[in-house]
């Protein structure tokens, strides 16, 4: 089978895509790796960033659309994890245009010649994150699923997808080297390189917690803030139509989880807190042993040498609520 044949297999074994989506991934394959393992890195921030929190940004393996049906709600959750998906693609393909992973682009091609900062003269070289075309790549890509139709939801989504893209670029900073006698920086040799990815991470964690409930203008074109008193969502703010359910329990329709079995904070007043994770059911206790690093000190030059110590520590999780299984409807 050849290299058309082969990825178009690929591609039709990919679930959920629309036909658009099915052709860019038959015409660049290459690309599809690379969102893959982009998928990963996205996901692990995702649950890094919810890691306190009652939802934690779990996925659910047997599902088709890896969180299952939190998305189906439209929640400030489900727009944190269209954001941060659009800006894991984003990223992705960036950093594989970088490492001449794709046919389809390379390093920024405009980055070439002198130009000038607060610093003074300098010449682009290296190799410039191209991120235009990654963000180029992902609009077509990610935002081919919404076009297909333009209902609320479809809107809302595009809005979150292009707030996570906006937030890759907006970290996209300047790296230079120097050259001269004795390392003196009469030469610089400058290009544009995207911050580590927890910045967006982190970013796109202050966009949700500032989230704008909002409601459909009257001929369906765009939103209008649902309470007044909030200013109107700029681009790069995450926006939603629905309130979060409160995860406490697990529940099929709402994708939760619930928190029983979860660990918690005793000693904490944020949401990790024993009194806010487990939802007021109360909390168990066990007590465990574990090995760690102890009694570290410094020695010339350049080693830090630890003993291996024996803790006992207390660990707390959430009770289960008196039914534990998932809630029925009727």
């Amino acid at each position: 089978m050849g290299a058309v044949g082969s990825s178009r297999v690929m591609c039709d074994n990919v679930p959920g895509l629309v036909s658009r989506q099915r052709q860019l991934c038959q015409r660049h394959p290459e690309a599809m790796r690379s969102i893959g393992l982009g998928v990963a890195e996205w996901t692990a921030e995702c649950q890094h960033q919810f890691r306190q929190h009652r939802w934690n940004c779990n996925t659910l393996h047997r599902d088709r659309s890896l969180f299952g049906r939190v998305l189906l709600r439209s929640s400030r959750e489900s727009a944190f994890v269209y954001a941060i998906s659009s800006a894991g693609v984003v990223f992705a393909i960036t950093r594989a245009c970088s490492q001449g992973e794709l046919k389809s682009c390379s390093c920024d091609p405009k980055k070439k010649g002198s130009a000038k900062d607060n610093k003074g003269h300098f010449d682009w070289g290296g190799c410039s994150d191209n991120v235009d075309y990654g963000v180029k790549f992902a609009r077509a890509f990610v935002d081919a699923k919404e076009r297909k139709g333009k209902d609320a939801r479809a809107l809302m989504n595009l809005h979150n997808n292009r707030a996570g893209r906006k937030a890759v670029k907006r970290f996209l900073k300047q790296e230079c080297k120097c050259h001269g006698v004795s390392g003196s920086c009469t030469l610089r040799t400058c290009w544009l390189a995207m911050a580590d990815f927890r910045k967006t991470g982190d970013y796109l964690w202050r966009k949700y917690n500032g989230a704008i409930q909002v409601v459909m203008n009257q001929d369906g074109t765009g939103f209008t803030v649902a309470n007044k008193r909030f200013k109107k969502p700029t681009k790069n703010d995450l926006v939603y139509f629905e309130s979060s359910p409160d995860y406490c329990i697990r529940d099929r329709d709402v994708g939760s989880l619930g928190t029983a079995g979860r660990v918690c904070n005793q000693t904490s007043r944020g949401m990790d807190s024993c009194e806010v994770m487990c939802c007021g059911r109360g909390y168990d206790t066990s007590r465990i042993s574990r090995m760690t690093k102890c009694e570290c000190k410094f020695h010339w030059c350049c080693a830090v040498r630890c003993q291996d110590c024996l803790e006992v520590v207390d660990v707390h999780t959430c009770k289960a609520p008196k039914s534990a299984g998932w809630i029925a409807r009727t």
